[in-house]
């Protein structure tokens, strides 16, 4: 996120400069590292959380449209930087199918009426819909192989999907901005402190290995991921007493077969058990990790008070005040379910996780398959005038006079990047996002800048021909 923010800020005034704190040995060491997420550039494809059913059974698909086009911001602005020879695509980007894949009468009934109404709209027309299990057999081998011919499934297919190495894509964008001296990295040193000097600067006090200092800075970005909550407490802005997080942790099964890692291409999406967060629903898919391609199954998920995975076992402890206590005790009491099922992910065995993956993948054999830790994600808890509600997705918290910026939340957050600094620059540089210079860069580096990709379909055809070229998603 924050090396987003940078890259951004930079293409719209080269004259910026940036400090980067981090607090490990390198970038994207944690929730960026493609260890640590599921690399799939979300865009509505597959994700079938994004579009759910209404009260009366009706399929919504304002949520997948929304996030289609943030994704397609991201493309964007990769390919602007691409055309500039600013990025190398191929060291972080590789096509893969996005497939949403269901068993049973009702939940195929219900895909069928998914594809249906996505498919209108110009930005899906090319999803493929298909319950003939012979055409299944080519989409997905490895999900077919050992399913009696008289199973009741279906699936979508959508060609124009992708896996994204957001460490590989990090260091791209810091990379680029080191060269033209636009950034300096401050690793191994933790944010202990950050208040305001004056009002127009933040004190920002930092500890390292062997040295103690303080910078002072018109403007802070938060990109912290799950450590991003602590430091907007630190802040004191009124903003930060309305937000708590719940951290919930994350396994993968790996397999180290390379036969089955070259038969599967493909991003497989399931659907979610009832009371699992949306970064829970059950996915097989095709990776690519720094350069080598892998096969993942899960997530499965788990609980520690950690708000990061080298974080620290009093993060949540210490993330608890007076102000987000009763809205998180709320929050609870709401969602049995929720907690239910972390319950049950806690308890679960190897070969519990085992059965679930040979749902998917019947034919697989254990010996294939190891469990990785993945990385921690907050949901957001905040506080409004009905209570503490649980938030799913991503939330900027800024301050009133648009001087520090955080960003809370997760999935699809790493996907939607740019269209959420993009939000940032909205509130925290309202003067200069006014400004003709600005805007004349933006409409260069976005040509779908003010363009409503969600109704019009020939903006969507056009953005998109430019960006498939010079990505090569062809």
């Amino acid at each position: 996120m924050s090396s987003t923010l940078a890259a951004l800020l930079y293409e719209l005034d080269p004259k910026l400069k940036f400090l980067i704190v981090e607090r490990l040995s390198g970038p994207a060491l944690e929730s960026s590292s493609a260890d640590n997420n599921a690399g799939t550039g979300h865009a509505a494809n597959c994700e079938l959380n994004y579009t759910p059913l209404d009260s009366k059974g009706k399929v919504q698909i304002s949520k997948a449209l929304e996030i289609n086009a943030a994704f397609e911001k991201s493309l964007e602005f990769f390919a602007e930087l691409t055309s500039q020879g600013k990025l190398q695509p191929k060291r972080f980007l590789h096509l893969v199918p996005h497939m949403s894949v269901v068993w049973g009468e009702a939940d195929v009934e219900f895909l069928r009426k998914r594809f249906e109404k996505l498919s209108y709209q110009e930005a899906f027309s090319s999803m493929k819909f298909s319950t003939d299990l012979e055409e299944l057999k080519e989409w997905m081998p490895l999900v077919m192989e050992g399913r009696s011919r008289f199973t009741k499934m279906a699936a979508t297919r959508f060609e124009r999907g992708t896996d994204i190495d957001f460490g590989e894509l990090t260091r791209s964008y810091l990379d680029y901005l080191k060269v033209r001296g636009a950034v300096d990295l401050c690793f191994e040193t933790d944010v202990v402190d950050l208040r305001r000097c004056g009002k127009s600067l933040w004190q920002v006090d930092l500890q390292g290995p062997d040295v103690q200092s303080s910078v002072e800075t018109p403007f802070v970005f938060l990109g912290a991921g799950g450590g991003s909550l602590p430091l907007l407490q630190k802040s004191g802005i009124p903003q930060s007493r309305l937000y708590a997080g719940f951290p919930v942790s994350g396994q993968w099964l790996v397999c180290s077969n390379s036969e089955l890692t070259q038969r599967h291409n493909a991003k497989i999406y399931g659907k979610a058990k009832v009371g699992a967060p949306p970064m829970s629903v059950p996915h097989l898919d095709s990776r690519w990790i720094q350069g080598k391609r892998s096969l993942l199954f899960g997530p499965f998920a788990g609980f520690t008070s950690k708000f990061l995975k080298r974080g620290s076992l009093m993060d949540l402890p210490r993330s608890v005040n007076f102000f987000n206590l009763l809205p998180m005790l709320e929050v609870g009491a709401k969602n049995v379910d929720l907690i239910n099922y972390l319950v049950s992910q806690l308890l679960q065995s190897q070969s519990d996780r085992f059965e679930e993956l040979k749902q998917f993948f019947p034919k697989a054999r254990g010996g294939d398959w190891k469990l990785s830790i993945a990385g921690q994600r907050v949901q957001i808890i905040k506080c409004t005038p009905e209570g503490g509600r649980l938030q799913m997705g991503t939330e900027v918290v800024s301050a009133s006079d648009g001087s520090l910026a955080a960003l809370m939340g997760a999935s699809p957050g790493a996907s939607t990047a740019v269209s959420i600094m993009l939000e940032i620059l909205d509130k925290c540089w309202r003067e200069q996002m006014a400004s003709d210079s600005w805007q004349k860069r933006l409409r260069e580096i976005f040509p779908s800048y003010e363009m409503d990709l969600l109704t019009k379909p020939q903006p969507v055809v056009d953005v998109r021909e430019r960006i498939d070229q010079l990505l090569e998603l062809n």
